[in-house]
């Protein structure tokens, strides 16, 4: 019977030593962003469990709203995106007076403009919602008039930007909140 009492304390032995290491590569660079081992840096998992957008967030910026009117002539195209920083939101409804082709997308702040995330694209007349930045940088709209006819596209938002930037034909222009 003197094997089984050695065969336990290497069984308890080796488990102990495999939480150990589950503990120090995947637990704590997930759970707490604490990575001693690095592993979790290199496996793309530490401080998952922190990059989730808190429920309730303060806002140093004044809150603001803004609405604005774009005249589309036929096959003409604008943008129209807002400075936001991560985890800053927006809440927002456009109506155009006829279907318009639109691309709401991202562009991470110090990246290529090529490098912008699409978040939604079609076609249509209106759109509402609530949009959180999941990192700093520029967000918006981009909307073509496919029709013959002028159609105005007229957007609302609301939120906590201090600026705003339009490209179209005519050029960028930038407008401070």
């Amino acid at each position: 019977m003197s094997g089984a009492p050695r065969r336990i304390r290497l069984a308890l032995t080796i488990s102990t030593v495999a939480a150990v290491l589950v503990l120090a590569s995947f637990v704590l660079p997930a759970e707490y962003g604490y990575d001693p081992t690095g592993i979790g840096a290199r496996l793309g998992i530490q401080g998952m469990s922190t990059d989730a957008l808190s429920a309730l967030s303060q806002e140093s910026n004044e809150y603001r709203s803004d609405t604005i009117e774009f005249p589309l002539g036929p096959f003409e195209s604008i943008e129209y995106k807002y400075l936001l920083a991560q985890g800053q939101a927006i809440i927002f409804g456009w109506q155009a007076e006829g279907e318009v082709v639109f691309d709401f997308h991202s562009e991470q702040a110090g990246s290529d403009p090529e490098d912008a995330v699409s978040l939604m694209i079609g076609r249509s007349s209106a759109q509402h919602g609530t949009y959180v930045a999941p990192f700093a940088g520029i967000h918006g709209w981009f909307w073509e008039n496919r029709s013959q006819e002028t159609v105005t596209v007229r957007l609302q938002t609301s939120g906590y930007f201090k600026e705003s930037i339009t490209y179209s034909r005519a050029g960028e222009y930038k407008r401070q909140f």
